[in-house]
């Protein structure tokens, strides 16, 4: 795999505990974690471009894994109580902002087809104040194109997984760490 170290700096340098580069191949894709989106149906359901039913989906992904070397994959680890609280969404869009950010320098390096993904809506992270996407509703261009980025729910990533592929010890519960932290995580496939 090439080397990807200033990739990963930058991530840790946009405010993630950690970060590491994967083998695309070993990112699980689960097609439940997509249905999840729907049934219960979450708030952020077909509400922006980024969530389902917009987005291609764990067959999209699929089809797009073999054409990247390396995933980075970053985790920010956060306070149980304030993953739980009103801050969970200052959270998610943390994580939305790395990925972007990780997303862009990458293109800015000649990695042209850099892809983040994230979790939460965009829609509630980014627009909550507006009543409906512009996209999705107007045709008009999303307000948040710089930080908004794919549901990896969406897309089937599955999460626990992908933390084992990275290395990071848990508790066996999706998003916990050995030492009671909650742990929010974030996507970049590189090419």
């Amino acid at each position: 795999m090439d080397n990807f170290a200033a990739l990963v700096d930058l991530a840790r340098y946009l405010g993630a505990t950690e970060a590491v580069t994967i083998d695309p191949a070993d990112i699980v894709i689960d097609e439940h974690f997509a249905h999840m989106c729907a049934a219960p149906r979450c708030s952020g359901y077909g509400q922006s471009l980024s969530c389902p039913p917009h987005v291609g989906g764990p067959g999209a992904l699929r089809r797009l894994l073999p054409d990247y070397r390396a995933a980075l994959v970053f985790r920010v680890d956060v306070p149980r109580n304030a993953a739980f609280s009103g801050d969970r969404n200052e959270i998610l869009a943390l994580i939305h902002e790395i990925a972007a950010g990780v997303e862009i320098a990458a293109r800015n390096q000649g990695l042209c087809r850099a892809r983040g993904f994230a979790g939460g809506s965009c829609k509630e992270l980014f627009c909550a104040e507006h009543p409906v996407c512009r996209v999705l509703d107007e045709g008009k261009p999303c307000r948040n194109p710089q930080i908004a980025r794919p549901s990896m729910s969406g897309h089937g990533i599955h999460v626990a997984r992908l933390m084992e592929s990275a290395g990071w010890p848990r508790n066996g519960q999706t998003g916990t760490t050995e030492d009671g932290l909650t742990t929010f995580t974030g996507l970049i496939l590189l090419d």
